[in-house]
């Protein structure tokens, strides 16, 4: 496990999902680690579940987007979460 601050939280809001990357807005979150396995998994539904909430076709696409900007998993990390 990782200590938080090496992680991504995202936050559920009343206007959906947003990445808080302060770790301080108020709401239930959720952490993932910042490889790109890890939000490709986390997007396919453990995410939702984790905050409790359906993700909007306007949320995916938001968090897609951020997904792209994060680095490929390095051979041999051994990070499966």
């Amino acid at each position: 496990m990782l200590p938080k601050r090496e992680l991504i939280r995202l936050v559920r809001k009343s206007e959906g999902v947003e990445i808080d990357p302060t770790s301080k807005l108020a709401g239930r979150g959720a952490y993932l680690h910042n490889q790109r396995s890890c939000w490709e998994r986390g997007l396919k539904g453990t995410l939702a579940h984790a905050l409790k909430v359906t993700l909007t076709p306007a949320n995916l696409e938001l968090l897609r987007e951020f997904t792209k900007t994060l680095p490929e998993d390095e051979p041999g990390s051994g990070v499966d979460l």
